[in-house]
């Protein structure tokens, strides 16, 4: 059974090329996963770190999902959408009730406090909800291979290093990181007795182009998550919103840094890890030598302003990746990936005329 195949068993609804909806924390919530999974994609859930309120985002997910015309098929009655962790901050005992409950299709886990939590998580969300398939967000092929040997995950999103949000400090674009990683898993499938998992593209790709070039470097599918940003169904800020359309030059306008995860409070993640943003005030005064106290205050007092608290001049954080420049409308999720899936099936014709030249 081929890879796609695999994937039209596990999420029968799903239409190729294949573009999921990365689980961002507090924006991708039940009406853009339910959106995303409708339109043949897999919608995810951004639970993040705080999962106090996933009940009620999987119950209206359910909801949503119950109410349509037709029902999405699924498998062993998993409910079609998937829901994402941030495992460093995520409480497994309070998460496993709701997935035993809701069954997902797909858990996706991301930056473990250990390989060993890692463990915990993927063993714990398999016992108490065996259809429900597990996915592993990477950024090295050390991780790589860590994650494959020990988990055994399902799926393995190869995050690039243009990725918006979080991400590895040290990391490489998509388009080295995933060939190596692509052929470590070869090689570890020869040599060990493990599972092959899918392989998913994520990081900078943010229309058709950059999904036909993850598709030929031979992932299976893509992982948008700026993009969607710019959707109608996206939990997010007006403000945050416009940042997002009026970015351009993505990488001389965003950087990764630590700076918005200090001002924000959000201080748990490991030195490992920093976050890609679209410059603004907060950054450039920690440049300039500004105390941590002082910037986060500012910040918290630019949080009264709303919507104007956001751009250039502004302290509000923008998370987007380099791709943000190629972001220019707000659409609906379809109305997205219609455009991506018709798009690359243009670049693909494009390069089949170039090659028989």
């Amino acid at each position: 059974m081929s890879d796609i195949e695999k994937l039209k068993k596990d999420y029968p609804w799903i239409q190729t090329p294949l573009i999921v909806g990365a689980p961002m924390r507090l924006i991708a919530l039940a009406p853009l996963a339910v959106e995303i999974s409708r339109a043949g994609g897999i919608g995810f859930i951004g639970a993040g770190t705080d999962v106090s309120s996933l009940s009620s985002h999987l119950q209206y997910a359910q909801d949503l999902l119950s109410n349509l015309p037709s029902p999405l098929p699924s498998s062993s009655d998993t409910l079609p959408i998937g829901v994402g962790f941030i495992n460093w901050g995520a409480s497994l005992s309070a998460s496993l009730p709701l997935l035993q409950t809701f069954k997902p299709a797909a858990v996706w886990l991301f930056a473990p406090k250990s390989i060993s939590s890692l463990l915990e998580w993927s063993t714990e969300i398999r016992r108490v909800s065996p259809e429900t398939k597990v996915w592993v967000q990477i950024g090295s092929v050390v991780d790589a291979l860590s994650a494959v040997k020990i988990i055994q995950p399902d799926v393995l999103v190869v995050q690039g290093a243009d990725a918006g949000g979080h991400g590895l400090v040290k990391g490489a674009g998509i388009v080295s990181l995933f060939p190596e990683v692509h052929d470590a898993m070869n090689e570890l499938v020869k040599s060990e007795d493990v599972k092959e998992p899918i392989l998913l593209a994520a990081g900078g790709i943010v229309e058709a182009r950059g999904a036909a070039a993850a598709s030929s470097l031979g992932a299976c599918g893509v992982v948008m998550g700026t993009r969607f940003l710019a959707s109608k169904e996206a939990s997010i800020a007006k403000g945050y919103q416009d940042e997002v359309l009026r970015a351009s030059d993505g990488g001389q306008s965003t950087v990764r840094t630590k700076v918005y995860d200090t001002v924000r409070g959000t201080t748990g993640w490991s030195d490992a890890y920093n976050a890609r943003g679209v410059v603004n005030k907060s950054y450039h005064d920690a440049v300039a030598g500004m105390t941590d106290e002082e910037n986060k205050e500012l910040y918290e007092q630019e949080m009264k302003k709303g919507d104007a608290g956001w751009g250039v001049d502004g302290r509000m954080t923008t998370y987007a990746g380099t791709g943000v420049g190629l972001v220019r409308e707000v659409k609906s999720a379809r109305e997205i990936m219609e455009e991506v899936r018709e798009g690359i099936e243009g670049v693909v014709e494009r390069l089949v005329r170039l090659v028989r030249l």
